[in-house]
């Protein structure tokens, strides 16, 4: 569990820094309003990534053959409840909306583009290399060993 969160905070990293700057442009243009709509956009997106990533790797560990089905899920969820986020603060005056939706999808975007950085770096092993030594008659001696 320690190794995934550590993947989600390698992750979640850029997308607060992307919120940092959406804040001071934010709040340079829109004023404290703008500020805060920055704020609670990129929030929003790492909370809301950040579970549906630790969703996946649970999955992804204790029943990997559900990953693909559980991903679609995850990500269709996600986009409900974020529907439903926008449908129930649309009339809000506590931050500007439009700050808000321009952070959100800023770290969306800063969010899937460093997930897919950090999978393309990664060595994931898709050969296990004692397999053939399991398969071997007589389980897992080494041929050798004889």
């Amino acid at each position: 569990m320690q190794s995934d969160m550590r993947e989600v905070l390698r992750i979640a990293a850029p997308t607060a820094a992307v919120g940092a700057i959406a804040t001071l442009v934010g709040g340079l243009l829109a004023g404290g309003e703008g500020a805060i709509g920055a704020v609670v956009g990129c929030v929003v997106v790492i909370l809301f990534m950040a579970l549906g990533q630790l969703a996946l790797q649970w999955v992804a560990k204790s029943m990997p053959h559900l990953f693909q089905g559980m991903g679609l899920m995850v990500y269709s969820v996600q986009l409900v409840l974020l529907l439903l986020l926008i449908m129930g603060i649309r009339d809000t005056s506590l931050f500007d909306l439009q700050v808000f939706a321009l952070t959100l999808v800023a770290s969306v975007i800063t969010w899937i583009i460093t997930q897919t950085v950090l999978h393309a770096r990664s060595k994931t092993l898709y050969v296990d290399p004692e397999a053939e030594s399991r398969n071997a008659p007589g389980g897992t001696e080494d041929k050798h060993d004889q």
